[in-house]
């Protein structure tokens, strides 16, 4: 009997990936039936309803589905959901493409998905607009009302994705062929969740925690899954291994320093690594929520969540993708209970800023170190990749020799150099 967490929405783990038989007749039906050519970002979005880690989705969102996420975080029949998840299409298509007909969906050739359209809709610009300030705006100096609209368009990630979509949006169940090549380039890394589901049911776990990766791992990142350790069963350092932002470190090249710091500096059987083959949307508290949903499906049920989860630029308080785990709905422990099909099952493990103080000897945090701000190491993603590029010298305890040396071949490798925006609380000014 599993200890696990129960996937998400009430259904276990919904997979639209056909395989065998099944998928090669889909596949030469999909030869004939017309192509749509979908983005990065659309295809980790169909892989994980492929392999469950959607689930309960099947396929892409209706109109009131994603008036219902961006609102209330909830799809149209109630189930928390806090992201929309979109296919679109240009004109041309759309004039071609009626509701009740079936389509191809590819990706630079690979036919990835085909899928049975039941509604097909256009966005105004004013309903664009509403869904970026629902999904992307924040609390930081970005987000305030007279800079969001001066900044975002060029600065947030995501917010460029969707001001970038094509006109209509397509709606409807897919049929999943292919994980593109997330199977073979991160063999023993890429995991399917029913395949990580039985890897935590043999070690016996039940109290999971997730630490979210998008950077290569330095000395917080480690501290952080080192207290997890202490108080759960065992912990997934779970990577992002879809596309990112230019600036940021290629999933390979992170592989390899996780690998290094586990071999090196964990207990083996209390930490699983992991990857999933989404693209960073750069929501902030938004995608810290639909990090914890589909870390439900791979049998996790706490998320590691720490300082600017998710964040990009000055958009997001600090702690804000903390705070929104205490204002979704089913929020309580009670509710969770009550409609456990609906309702978010992961929690939040909620850790304060951490860094490497001197005073201290070791790693603590806001909460454990009573010293000041010149006495500490202040441990940022951004702030690394920043010292790299620039060939700067990267201060004692900001991270393992180990890991440094793998990131410094990297970056003397660049044949171009990639210019990094600092956030303005990443130099420490912030901390007391």
């Amino acid at each position: 009997m599993s200890k696990l967490v129960p996937p998400h929405g009430g259904k276990g783990l919904v997979c639209c990936l056909l395989e065998g038989a099944q998928r090669d007749a889909e596949l030469k039906k999909a030869e004939g039936l017309r192509k749509v050519e979908i983005t990065s970002q659309e295809k980790g979005d169909l892989i994980m309803m492929g392999i469950g880690g959607f689930s309960p989705l099947n396929g892409f969102m209706s109109k009131a589905d994603w008036k219902g996420v961006c609102e209330k975080l909830m799809l149209s029949d109630g189930t928390f959901w806090p992201i929309p998840v979109m296919l679109t299409c240009t004109d041309d298509d759309a004039k071609a493409i009626k509701a009740g007909d079936e389509v191809t969906l590819e990706r630079n050739g690979l036919i990835m998905a085909t899928m049975k359209v039941q509604e097909k809709f256009k966005l105004t610009e004013d309903e664009i607009k509403w869904e970026c300030e629902q999904v992307y705006k924040g609390q930081g100096a970005d987000s305030a009302e007279d800079a969001f609209w001066k900044v975002a368009p060029e600065d947030h990630p995501g917010v460029k994705m969707v001001l970038a979509r094509k006109p209509f949006c397509l709606a409807g169940p897919v049929k999943v062929l292919s994980e593109g090549d997330f199977p073979t380039k991160f063999a023993g890394i890429y995991k399917r969740p029913a395949d990580l589901r039985k890897m935590l049911d043999e070690k016996g776990w039940g109290d999971v925690a997730a630490l979210q990766l998008r950077n290569p791992m330095h000395r917080s990142h480690e501290y952080l899954c080192k207290i997890a350790v202490e108080v759960c069963d065992g912990v997934v350092i779970h990577s992002l291994i879809g596309a990112l932002k230019p600036g940021d470190i290629p999933a390979d090249v992170r592989m390899k320093c996780i690998g290094t710091l586990v071999d090196k500096y964990f207990v083996k059987d209390n930490v699983v690594q992991a990857g999933y083959p989404l693209d960073m949307r750069y929501a902030g508290p938004r995608e810290a929520l639909l990090h914890a949903t589909f870390r439900q499906n791979y049998g996790i049920n706490r998320l590691l969540v720490g300082r600017d989860h998710a964040g990009v630029g000055d958009f997001y308080g600090l702690f804000e993708a903390q705070e929104i785990f205490d204002k979704i709905p089913y929020a309580s422990r009670e509710e969770r209970i009550a409609n456990k099909g609906k309702a978010l099952q992961c929690t939040p493990l909620k850790i304060d800023w951490t860094f490497y103080c001197f005073k201290c000897d070791g790693m603590a945090s806001l909460r454990t170190c009573p010293h000041q701000k010149e006495d500490r190491v202040i441990l940022s993603g951004t702030k690394l990749r920043k010292m790299l590029s620039d060939g700067a010298e990267v201060p004692d305890h900001f991270g393992r020799d180990e890991v440094l040396t793998i990131l410094r071949e990297y970056y003397e490798g660049l044949t171009e150099k990639v210019q990094i925006k600092m956030q303005k609380f990443a130099t420490g000014e912030e901390m007391k």
